[in-house]
């Protein structure tokens, strides 16, 4: 069976990511799909297993060509950078600074075309701001170590795909960032993405980016006009069926019954509440745009309840099952 390579990145240390990957690496049909491959630190991987109570091996490999991607056994690519008595829960630099060398390290090998897929767990941004990266997030370190000057943010849910104008920027920087441009290009690399998974024709809603989509220049300052519609326009002028600019209040409600295959957000908040609304443990974060494929766990790294062995491992699974999907396949 044909079986794609997919890169996990272990994230913060200190948070529940190790947790989370032992434990979703440690259901034996997970291997039946993909080829895991840990990029982290083989130590924490082990400590994560005891808290966790599940009984795995953890082997360190020098790269995807030494793992053996059997079930029962986690492959590790151990960056060795985490002291063995770094606490769990709390706030650490040098967990900031390896969970940027993880992302790096499994960045250069997907580019090399060695895995293909990369898959991440939570990192923390005040401690990768610590450990010396100012990246407002993972979808940022990614566009950066690529090369790659636009990327998008899509959130999925089992009955819902919302893929985002703005992201990580405060709500009046995103009114100003959105121009019929930037909607055009995120209309498209959604279109693309669904395409690529196999919807052949997606059926795509914008939303607008006022309460009730304007009502017709009633709210705000005609965004919809100069902004969203001529987005939408020259998108569906190419064949792509998008509608819209349409009411975030009730454009949700109407993906999930099924009625769209993707929802255009045009800020944060506008795409991220109706998916987490949706259940945490369900959502999983994809970024868009870029030369590999990368898919995340849609929550943070739970400081609070780190190192306990109590993190849910459903989001990381969701997410593996979604790179699987959006991988290329390879013998093996």
């Amino acid at each position: 069976m044909n079986r794609p390579i997919i890169a996990i990145t272990m994230g913060d240390a200190a948070g529940v990511g190790p947790e989370v990957v032992v434990k979703a690496l440690a259901r034996p049909e997970a291997y039946d799909s993909f080829r895991p491959l840990v990029i982290g630190d083989a130590a924490r991987l082990v400590k994560a297993a005891q808290l966790s109570g599940v009984a795995v091996d953890v082997r360190s490999v020098d790269g995807p060509a030494d793992a053996t991607y059997k079930a029962g056994t986690i492959d590790c690519v151990d960056l060795g950078l985490i002291p063995d008595d770094l606490p769990f829960g709390e706030l650490s630099p040098v967990a900031g600074d390896a969970a940027f060398r993880y992302i790096e390290r499994a960045v250069a090998l997907a580019v090399a075309g060695d895995v293909d897929a990369i898959c991440t767990a939570p990192l923390n941004k005040e401690a990768l701001h610590a450990g010396g990266h100012v990246y407002p997030g993972h979808t940022e370190i990614l566009a950066d170590l690529t090369g790659t000057p636009e990327v998008s943010m899509m959130l999925a849910a089992p009955k819902l795909k919302v893929v985002h104008c703005t992201t990580h920027i405060g709500l009046i920087d995103a009114i100003a960032k959105i121009d019929a441009g930037l909607v055009e290009r995120t209309i498209r690399r959604g279109h693309e993405t669904l395409v690529k998974s196999g919807i052949e024709a997606p059926r795509i809603a914008v939303c607008g980016i006022n309460p009730h989509a304007g009502e017709n220049g009633l709210f705000g300052h005609g965004e919809e006009e100069t902004k969203v519609a001529p987005g939408i326009a020259a998108a569906r002028a190419d064949g792509i069926d998008a509608i819209g600019p349409l009411p975030s209040d009730t454009v949700f409600f109407r993906a999930v019954r099924g009625d769209f295959d993707l929802v255009v957000a045009m800020y944060h908040d506008q795409g991220h509440n109706p998916v987490k609304v949706l259940g945490l443990e369900a959502g999983v974060n994809i970024t868009i745009g870029l030369p590999v494929v990368r898919t995340s766990v849609d929550h943070g790294t739970a400081f609070d309840i780190a190192g306990t062995g109590t993190a849910d491992e459903r989001s990381m699974l969701e997410a593996l099952r979604q790179a699987t999907e959006l991988a290329p396949k390879r013998a093996g």
